[in-house]
Parts: structure tokens; sequence; C-alpha cells
């Protein structure tokens, strides 16, 4: 059989997909944006008929670009935006709403009405989360709540809830597969990250119907085929992971202790702890790492909602920028003298401070800041969340195991050199950026062709793991320590409960 695997990486702001040879190389590329919808200040918004038509038009792309046909694909991956909620009808298959995304913070007065009454603790116990607006329970409450006839139809078991990755499955194979996988089921505020399965409990409290909830399978399994009138041909699905967690398989985190950062539109850290369920003292979330063969890999994550968003910002907002690579350059030519902290809390603040009501600031301005300080506050930003996420998880897992953290990053941002350079000085820590950055569409891949049996298992996988540079701390301890300080402070500052 061909060594040719086809993923999906369905992200926030634009759809790729990749198609892989046997060699797990990049054959063939294509990648569409999408419009992100602003209904009210904090709310985000996606058209599911958008992302729907960006996936076959970049499949259709990338299976042009690679000069193969689909019936020479063994298998296809599937990654997607996490905790984003769609909601369509079992029958029609249409959706009912526009796509709530994970960015979005209308639910924020419902978390704390659910914290007031006390519940917080019991679903952090289950799930690993926190009650906070980015997950999907709250987003598919206010959904059934606020969409007339939405909670009758979905008791009748009319109606369909999913993450992108089950509304994707479902209309890939014609409404005949409705499942997800355990890694995109644990960030729902619905799944019992213990017992692995959807919680009747939890469910009460929200309000949702278990009617309307996909079948929850490992990350390697049979998510059904593609209706053949779509691509030409038949491919099996057969791999299945959030974002975040496929980059950690694609950076072949496999053992504990390893560290996967993803700097893409937010900023993702997982910090790979094995069977055991850490239950974090600093705010991070316990998570799902994969689930394989039955079998349950735990993990401990920490999420900044700004990170490239933040370059986008500068580009699209203030002007600062032509290009988002331009960003590294510029921030090299700004002024040392000059401590210009930018707290991008465009959205609210996440691990380890969870303010959604907090928003963005800067501080340190004098009439000599440029478009080249405040280029570097918006690279600093991303480098000094990413500092308080790995002092939060070593307060988490060293508790006696005293490992040292070697992070593994990638993502749009890890192309640049200055901002790698920075992170390794902020973090005190080397920094490893792999050959192959499409580490996201490359974990999905791995898991659709491990399955399939035309590419290598686990331990293969991980031998094929190839660094492209190592960046190593290189900035004075007095100089870093006075800069994280500012830092501490802007954040302070910042918190809407100071």
């Amino acid at each position: 059989m061909s060594g040719y695997v086809l993923a999906i990486d369905q992200g926030t702001t634009s759809t790729r997909a990749i198609v892989f040879d046997g060699k797990m190389k990049v054959a063939g590329v294509g990648q569409k944006e999408f419009t992100q919808h602003y209904p009210k200040p904090g709310w985000v918004e996606h058209d599911p008929e958008e992302i729907w038509s960006s996936v076959l038009f970049t499949v259709r792309k990338a299976i042009d670009t690679a000069g193969i046909t689909a019936k020479d694909i063994a298998a296809l991956g599937i990654t997607n935006q996490r905790e984003t909620v769609v909601v369509w009808d079992r029958e029609t298959g249409k959706p009912i709403h526009n796509a709530i995304v994970w960015q979005d913070r209308r639910t924020a007065s419902y978390c704390e009405k659910l914290k007031r009454q006390d519940l917080e603790k019991l679903f952090t116990r289950r799930t690993g989360l926190l009650l906070d607006p980015y997950f999907s329970g709250t987003k598919l409450s206010w959904l059934l709540t606020n969409v007339k006839g939405a909670r009758t139809r979905a008791e009748k078991g009319e109606l369909c809830f999913g993450t992108i990755d089950t509304f994707l499955i479902w209309r890939l194979t014609g409404g005949k597969n409705f499942s997800t996988d355990a890694t995109n089921a644990s960030r729902t505020l619905m799944y019992n990250i213990a017992s692995n399965e959807w919680d009747d409990e939890l469910l009460d409290i929200l309000r949702v119907p278990a009617a309307m909830l996909p079948e929850v399978k490992d990350c390697a399994a049979d998510f059904g085929v593609t209706d053949p009138a779509l691509f030409g041909a038949e491919i099996p699905i057969l791999g299945v992971a959030g974002d975040q967690q496929a980059a950690t398989i694609g950076q072949a985190c496999f053992e504990r202790g390893m560290m996967k950062s993803t700097y893409g539109t937010g900023c993702f850290a997982l910090l790979n702890t094995g069977a055991d369920m850490v239950r974090s003292k600093n705010r991070l979330l316990t998570t799902i790492a994969y689930r394989l063969n039955g079998k349950t890999t735990y993990a401990l994550e920490g999420s900044i909602f700004i990170a490239g968003a933040a370059v986008q910002w500068l580009r699209d907002g203030l002007k600062a920028i032509k290009r988002a690579s331009d960003s590294g350059d510029l921030a090299a030519k700004a002024d040392p003298l000059q401590e210009v902290y930018l707290v991008p809390a465009f959205t609210g603040l996440g691990a380890p401070h969870w303010d959604p009501d907090a928003r963005g600031a800067i501080f340190g301005l004098t009439r000599n800041t440029g478009p080249e300080e405040i280029v570097r506050a918006a690279l600093e930003a991303v480098c000094y969340q990413s500092r308080d996420l790995l002092d939060a998880m070593h307060k988490d897992w060293r508790n006696g195991n005293g490992e040292d953290t070697v992070l593994r990053v990638d993502g749009g941002m890890v192309a640049s050199d200055w901002t790698m350079q920075r992170l390794a000085d902020l973090l005190d820590a080397p920094v490893d950026r792999p050959i192959i950055l499409e580490t996201t569409a490359l974990g999905a891949a791995w898991l659709a062709g491990s399955r399939a049996g035309v590419w290598p298992d686990r331990e293969g996988f991980a031998k094929a793991w190839a660094r492209d540079r190592r960046f190593e701390p290189a900035m004075d301890g007095k100089i870093r320590n006075a800069k994280l300080k500012g830092w501490k402070n802007a954040v302070k500052r910042t918190l809407t409960n100071g």
C-alpha cells in the first residue's frame, strides 16, 4: 500500500491540508484563510459552512500539488482548533448557529455563576479543567439556551454537538460517523478523564442532553471513510487529535517529562506526565495527551490565548509591520534601555491567571518609544508568558522528581531566530526547534499512518524526530531577573483582581 498520508489541520484562522509521503516528508500543501466574526466585544464566531468549504478546497489542492490521486492515500488524520463548538441538525447536517470559537468570552458570567455555586472543584476533579469560557461546555449550554427551540430539539435527539473534528468527520463520511477522540472530548468540561466517559452529573449541571454527544474513540481508530464523491475515492479516517495534542505527538513527546510548546494564534505548552494524572496546584490544566490502544497518557497544560495573534495585531491593527516575518528584525533594532511591556490580554488572560475580564495594556511608554519597542514588547510577551507556564509546571511536576525540561517548539512564530533566542534567554532553558515545523499536521498524520500500517510505530517515529537548532540561554542573570520583575508588575496591574 502507498505510504501517502493526508492530514487536515483545521486551525483558528486558516485551514491547511498536507500530503506526506512514505518518508514522512511534505509532498503537497493547500491552505486557505477564512473569516473571523466578532458580533460583540469579546465574542468570536466562525461560519461552519465556510470552514467546510475551506477543507474541501485545501484537501483537493494538497492532493493536486502532490501529483497524486485520492486512491494513492492510505489514511487521513484530522487535527483541529479545540473547544470550538458546532451544533447541527442530525438529518440535514445544517448548523443551527455559527460556531462559537475557543477565544469567545460570552459565557464568563455563567462561569462565575457556577463558581459561586461552589462547583469548580467538582468540574476540575472530573475533567482536569477550570470553569472558564474557554472550554466547550458553557458555550454549548449558551447555544441550547439562546437558539430558539434548540434544547427541546436536542432532548429529542434531533441535534448533534461536536467540536470541529466531529463536524468534519460527520461531513466527510456523509453523516455516517458521529464520533470524536479522547483529546477533544477532554476539553469540553463534560468528559470524565479518569473514567474516560461523558459525565452525567456534569451534563445535568450544564443542562446538556446526552443524546447529542458523539462517541469517544482512541486517537488512532476507525472514524469511517470519506464519501468517494468528495475527492474521487474513499479515504479511511484513522487518526484524530486536538491541535495541541497532535503537536505533542508530532514532536514525539512520548516520554514522561517531555514538553512541547506551540506558538500559533495562541501558545499552548504540554508536559507529558505519563499514566499519572497530575493535579495542578498552580492553576494549570490536567488533560489527556493521547489515548492509544485504550491506554491514556496524561499531560499538564498551560494555555496562553494570544501569541501569534499579537503579531497579527501589530500587522493589521497598528500597521507597525507589513509582514509577520518582519517582527524579529524590527525587535532587534529596539532601544535596549527602554523597558516596554505589552500584556496581550485581548481576550482575557489564560494560565496561570485565568482572568477572562482582563484586557490588554502597554506599560513603560516614553516619548522615545517607537514601533521597534512595541514590536519587541509583543514578542517578549509570548516569552514572558511561556516562563510563567514553565514555572508553574515545575512547581507541579518537580515535587521530588527533579527533572529538567528541554522545550521542543513549533508553530509559525518559531521561524524567528530572534524570538526563539529571547525565549531561551527568558526561560533560562534550552529551546529545540525541529526540522519539520508542521508538527501539528505531522502528529495527526502519524496517528493515521501508523494505524494504517504504512508508517513506523511509536519508537520508530520518535527516532525519526530531528532537530534543526538548539537555542541556549545567553542573557545575563541580573538582566533576566530585572525583566521578569517588570513583567510580573505589568501583569499585576492588568489583572482585574489586582
